[in-house]
């Protein structure tokens, strides 16, 4: 069951997809229809889930799950993974790769693999107080405190000394 993703509580249960470019208006309008008639069947063990999904900065897909109604199953999850990778293989996109870091230069969002992050780091061409997108955030309370943050307060602090 579709839901707008801010009327969830924020003990709602967030994934979130990070892709490795930007998609394009028409990508985006195609990638929202299908994320729209997934969620509105996404179910558990024949439950409805109540999910709502955001998409930010063309970039990021957030889906958020209401626990309190149903939890999603080992089954939905994988749903959910499976019809993630079908949006990789139909955009050619990378949407799961959990070893790469997006970061804010200005109002422009970079993506570079963990490795080219740390070597910037090192070289100071990223310090303490970039914004980074934290996409280890487990609920839509951290979501909304702790997803966009400055590197000193995210799990990349440690590639800054």
């Amino acid at each position: 069951m579709l839901v707008d993703f801010n009327t969830l509580p924020e003990t709602s249960k967030v994934w979130i997809y990070q892709a490795n470019r930007s998609f394009s208006d028409q990508e985006l309008e195609e990638i929202k229809s299908k994320v729209e008639v997934f969620l509105e069947n996404w179910t558990a063990h024949g439950a409805d889930l109540s999910a709502g999904y955001q998409i930010k900065y063309k970039r990021f897909i957030i889906f958020g799950l209401n626990q309190d109604i149903n939890n999603a199953s080992g089954c939905s999850v994988d749903a959910s993974v499976r019809f993630i990778q079908q949006l990789e293989k139909e955009y050619n996109v990378d949407l799961l790769d959990k070893m790469n870091v997006s970061y804010k230069q200005g109002e422009f969002v970079a993506y570079k693999t963990l490795t080219e992050f740390r070597k910037m780091a090192k070289d100071k061409a990223v310090s303490k107080n970039t914004i980074v997108f934290n996409n280890l955030v487990t609920n839509i309370a951290e979501y909304n405190e702790n997803w966009e943050v400055p590197a000193s307060d995210s799990w990349h602090n440690r590639f800054l000394k």
